[in-house]
This record gives structure tokens, sequence and C-alpha cells, in this order.
């Protein structure tokens, strides 16, 4: 690539398998997705996802080329990232802040090259395409505040709510009860001090001991 146009064209080709991707992908994280929420969020968001790739078919016809994708590998990166989650996570709370994480990862991804692109056809004169680019711009960043908003709103607090639910279990259960402690028994040694204490001064002769004779 030597030129901002051949830029474009090659940034439009990853966009276009990226979108393409996504359309396939998406279905089946509507279909994992526990919540009613989140499950129309990913619906909708399918057929907006054809509408882009309407629009970048525009694009391509603008620039005089064919439409065609070229294989993202940091799109399919976050798509492995989004299958392998949906196979491993097993509680529903956990795997729809799960799935709204993957999402949102792609969605930033998408952002950031539409942004980019909207920005190299302003240079190159292209108000067409800076106007399609800027429509599929503002969907992307719609559908993310949303995906937030489902996330902050409720998701992820049931999600940890549910993760400490084990934890409160614990808490809240009956402490063993402690073994009454033996009786204590009585003494059976001396008092303390009925027992004379030997003298220090010199012995004293016994009273049976007779006297020495004259």
């Amino acid at each position: 690539m030597e030129t901002l146009k051949e830029l474009f064209e090659e940034t439009l080709k990853d966009v276009y398998f990226a979108e393409k991707t996504i359309v396939k992908s998406l279905p089946k994280m509507a279909k994992k997705a526990k919540s009613p929420e989140l499950k129309r969020a990913f619906e909708e968001h399918t057929e907006q996802t054809k509408g882009q790739v309407e629009r970048l078919d525009e694009i391509f016809k603008l620039i005089g080329k064919r439409a065609s994708g070229k294989k993202c590998p940091a799109l399919m990166g976050l798509v492995e990232e989004t299958e392998e989650l949906m196979g491993e996570v097993k509680d529903p709370q956990v795997l729809n802040a799960g799935l709204i994480g993957c999402a949102q990862a792609v969605e930033h991804y998408e952002i950031a090259r539409y942004g980019t692109l909207r920005a190299w056809a302003e240079q190159l004169e292209m108000p067409k395409a800076v106007k399609l680019l800027e429509a599929t711009l503002a969907e992307e960043k719609t559908t993310d505040e949303k995906l937030t908003k489902l996330a902050l709103g409720r998701i992820n607090r049931a999600a940890d709510e549910d993760t400490k639910a084990p934890a409160a279990k614990r808490a809240t259960a009956k402490p063993a009860t402690a073994k009454p402690a033996a009786p204590k028994t009585k003494s059976t040694s001396p008092a303390k001090g009925k027992v004379k204490a030997a003298s220090s001064g010199p012995a004293t002769r016994s009273a049976k001991t007779p006297a020495r004779k004259k």
C-alpha cells in the first residue's frame, strides 16, 4: 500500500469481513443469553448490522470496487473468545455479564474502525462515504451505550450477587455446638498452710533421750 486511498480500501475490507462475521455470531449470542432484554438487544443489533453491510456495499461502489472482505485476525480473536465463553460458563447470570463484555469488545473495535474510515473519507473528499460511515458509527455508539445500561442496571449486579450466594450461606450457617466442659474434681492435695515449714534453727534434743550421768 502506497496511498491513503489504498489504505482506506484495505481497511474497508477488514470491516466488511467483520460485519459479515458478526451477522452470523449475534444470533448465537442471542440464543445463549438468559436475559430477555439482552436477547432482544442482540436480535435488534443483528438486523442493524445487516443494514451496515448494505452501507459498506454502497461505499465499495463509490470507490469503483467489488465488495469483498479480508480476514481480520483481531475480530476473529474476539469471536473465538465469545464462543469459548458460551461453551464454558454454566451460571446464567455470569454468562449474561460475560456476553455483554464480549459484545462491547466488538463494538469498541467497530467504533475505532468506523471512526478511522470516516476521517480518511473526509481527507479523501468523499462526502457520500462520510455520511454512510457516520450513520453506522452512530449506531455502534448507541448499541454500546445500551449494553452498558443493561450491565450496570441489572445484569452485572445479578452476577455479583449470584457469586456471593455460597459465601452468604456459609456465613449464616449455625455454628457447631461446643461440648460442655468436664466438671472440676476436688483436689486431694493437703490444704495450703497445714504443712509446717521445716525449722531452719539447730535441732532440739528429744525428750526421750536420757540425761548424761555426772
